[in-house]
């Protein structure tokens, strides 16, 4: 198939076209190059530095017809969200439309839409919580991500444009920048590997639901080729305390580095974890990487680019 994959550069995405490629697929990758970096990319794949928000972005799809889009180039910081919300929304709401446009007039078929399990449910009634969880998002970026799924669902109804929106839970893996607030494993491990005390914010007990790369990517692979619309979590059901998180990385970076506690951050989700039995349902898709197995696998990746 003709892959079309924003965010190419990013984390999660380098990895999806990775293995797209692997696949026989042709690729191509637009990114903007504000927070994904030329090292990720494949040389393989069709690389286009473009501003999904920009009217360019239209004719290169319109050029390349893209049979499947698979969308994850985003403004992804809650917090620079909450203090820029008409920026998140330019990128996130406004630069996902356009190419939703571009999509419908070259005759695109699908849409595989990368949401986010925890910032669209927010404050959790049960853990862990199914695809029909309320969604009261908390912030911008988690109103950007209700935004997508809806203009999605719009599409679908209007047009005939098929989707699969992957609500994922909280990715982890080789390749994720430690600059920012949204990657604590990358953070964690490189002040451990330079010698430097990682701080918690607050008692450390609220949790996530830590999913590994290398599943997620296995996720993007199976909506590929399903024939299923709608929203599917992507995540293990586990939650895991940043205590017990930042213990597991300590040991498995060899440190005897305590961390030390900061002022908690306002607003900061409390618990999150997300069901994954839907998409076991529709695609045969499971965790196959455990926690302890990916921090390791982390950690090797980070002792190899410590530079980065």
């Amino acid at each position: 198939m003709k892959v079309l994959v924003t965010g190419g550069a990013g984390f999660i995405a380098s990895h999806i076209a990775d293995a797209y490629l692997e696949r026989g697929h042709e690729v191509f990758i637009f990114d903007d190059l504000s927070t994904g970096q030329k090292s990720n990319l494949n040389p393989k794949a069709t690389f286009l530095e473009v501003d999904i928000a920009d009217a360019k972005a239209v004719k290169l799809i319109e050029q390349i017809k893209p049979e499947v889009l698979n969308h994850h180039a985003a403004q992804m910081d809650v917090r620079h969200s909450v203090a820029d919300p008409q920026f998140d929304a330019r990128v996130n709401i406004l630069g996902f439309i356009n190419l939703l446009e571009a999509c419908k007039n070259a005759g695109t078929k699908k849409i595989i839409f990368a949401s986010s399990g925890g910032a669209v449910y927010g404050e959790q009634d049960v853990f862990p919580a199914p695809e029909e969880h309320p969604t009261r998002p908390s912030s911008p970026y988690g109103v950007s991500k209700c935004a997508g799924e809806l203009y999605l669902s719009s599409y679908y109804q209007a047009f005939g444009l098929p989707y699969i929106a992957l609500r994922y839970a909280n990715v982890y893996g080789p390749r994720q920048s430690n600059r920012g607030e949204a990657g604590v494993v990358a953070i964690f491990i490189s002040l451990l590997l330079a010698g430097k005390v990682p701080v918690i914010n607050g008692d450390g007990k609220q949790t996530r639901d830590y999913v590994y790369v290398g599943d997620v990517v296995n996720a993007n692979v199976a909506a590929l080729t399903s024939s299923y619309v709608g929203e599917i979590n992507i995540g293990t059901g586990v939650e895991t305390d940043v205590v017990t998180l930042y213990e597991l990385l300590r040991q498995g970076a060899g440190s005897k580095l305590a961390a030390r506690h900061g002022p908690a951050k306002i607003g900061e989700q409390r618990r999150s974890s997300l069901a994954a039995q839907h998409a076991a349902d529709i695609f045969g898709w499971r965790p196959q990487v455990s926690l302890r197995e990916g921090l390791e696998r982390t950690i090797a990746y980070y002792r190899g680019n410590i530079a980065s």
